[in-house]
């Protein structure tokens, strides 16, 4: 018998240096690994016994030349403020386009900067080929938009109910307050090794029925075909998403060293037919549940509360990434545009525009210029922090009465958010042409706008965080 038995244990570590790579088999492998060694076996013949589970080594992969993979553009420039911006797009996407899984990329008229340099910019699609970024969908996974048909329903009495019910700003809904999970979604989060884990489990329940802050909304508006009123929200997959988008992103970066040093950290990702790249697929079609069931807690919660007829409902996602054909499509601020993108897609898509504007009701065209994706909505041309700059000596609420005379616009937490004004925006009017000039997508009608609730100017939570070693 072999006396090397009575050593050290087999650790992880042992099976990371023979080449297995960290997973939910990794337990198995310990236990199979350490009772061989009960046996007796040395180090040597138990690598040897497990070698067949190995994974395959992938093959690094180098940037490509700036240029040798070039994107679509459905974007135009009027004015200096949109020409900086334009320019920033198209830097930015030149370096996302050198990652060496990416095959195609296009870019949107409502386009922005969203990071340094190299990354997605918001309004930007990119194919990937057996490859799954979790950046390029970002931390706000599957922010999407619901509307529900409320038939003839006073429009104030809708917003009032609305108000009732919804949650905005940081965390969740306190115990008592919240909104049912189904114990279905809850044990299939369980059971993907991505969202099985407390802080996940605990949110996906915290945060059900809640909107975030920032450009999040509840707007009430009347359908210009119909007359009928209709309720429409904006958010995404709040703490669940960020938290998987946090542990996909440790993933693609284990991935991206060992793959491809070179890519920035944001470009990171997890090859698609690895184990891992399976449970994250996988793990962002339980968040597109979630979030789904989200959106349909706050509009049942509302129709309840006012009492309203209920017309059609349907939703569209942005900041996700869709399968075609064997290419993987990351739209960030992008909506997909093109027949059964889902099992549930009913061939019609929202682009909201600004609080004091329309939210379009479009039919997707499947422009192959803009790899079939349409605007997710109007952009930015500058910063918060520029638009705030710009405001001089104009308050807030000043800025509100100009910019939004005649509408019901209500801020949760009580401040007027100057960096949710339509003022903040791109031109409506310049990215409704565009979508028309570019072919992106067929306008059905238009859900004119009565009011809206938004978060509001909102204290960062850090700030009200009780200093360590100081009592209260």
């Amino acid at each position: 018998m072999n006396t090397e038995a009575t050593f050290e244990p087999v650790t992880g570590d042992h099976l990371k240096d023979w080449g297995h790579r960290p997973g939910k088999q990794f337990p198995d492998l310990l236990a199979r690994a350490n009772a061989l060694r009960a046996e007796g076996y040395g180090l040597v013949k138990i690598r040897a016994e497990l070698a067949d589970e190995i994974p395959a080594v992938l093959p690094t992969m180098d940037l490509r030349a700036a240029g040798a993979v070039s994107f679509h553009e459905t974007i135009e420039a009027q004015d200096a403020d949109e020409l900086d911006n334009v320019t920033k797009v198209r830097e930015t996407m030149t370096e996302v386009m050198r990652v060496p899984t990416v095959e195609a990329g296009a870019i949107m008229p409502d386009a922005c900067p969203a990071g340094p340099v190299g990354t997605i910019p918001v309004g930007g699609v990119v194919a990937a080929r057996n490859a799954i970024h979790p950046g390029m969908h970002s931390a706000d996974i599957c922010c999407s938009v619901m509307i529900t048909d409320l038939g003839f329903a006073d429009p104030r009495a809708v917003l009032d109910a609305a108000q009732s019910v919804t949650h905005f700003g940081p965390g969740g809904r306190p115990q008592g307050k919240r909104f049912t999970v189904s114990m279905g979604l809850l044990d299939a989060f369980r059971a993907n090794p991505f969202l099985d884990n407390p802080k996940s489990l605990r949110m996906a329940q915290e945060h059900m029925g809640t909107q975030g802050d920032g450009n999040h909304f509840l707007f009430v508006g009347r359908s210009r075909k119909t007359g009928r009123t209709a309720i429409v929200t904006h958010h995404g997959s709040r703490g669940p998403g960020a938290v998987l988008y946090k542990t996909g992103m440790i993933a693609a970066e284990r991935f991206r060293k060992a793959l491809s040093p070179q890519t920035p950290k944001q470009n990171a990702w997890i090859p698609a037919d690895t184990e891992e790249g399976r449970d994250y697929w996988a793990a962002l079609q339980l968040i597109r549940k979630w979030t789904k069931a989200n959106h349909n807690a706050i509009h049942q919660a509302t129709v309840e509360a006012v009492g309203a007829e209920v017309g059609d409902r349907f939703w569209n996602e942005h900041n996700f990434v869709f399968k075609r054909g064997d290419l993987f499509f990351h739209g960030k601020g992008a909506t997909p545009a093109w027949d059964g993108y889902a099992a549930d897609a009913t061939g019609l898509t929202l682009i909201p525009l600004n609080m004091a504007e329309p939210v379009l009701v479009v039919r997707g065209r499947d422009a192959a210029h803009g790899l079939g994706f349409s605007p997710h909505g109007a952009g930015r041309n500058y910063s918060r922090s520029e638009h705030r700059r710009r405001m001089g000596s104009a308050t807030p609420e000043q800025m509100l009465q100009a910019e939004t005379e005649g509408l019901d616009v209500r801020f949760h937490a009580g401040g007027v958010d100057a960096s949710e004004l339509p003022s903040s925006y791109k031109r409506a009017d310049s990215v409704v042409r565009q979508i028309k000039q570019h072919g992106l997508a067929e306008i059905e009608d238009y859900i004119d706008p009565y009011g809206c609730i938004m978060a509001g100017d909102v204290a960062p939570f850090w700030k009200n965080r009780p200093k360590k070693g100081r009592r209260t």
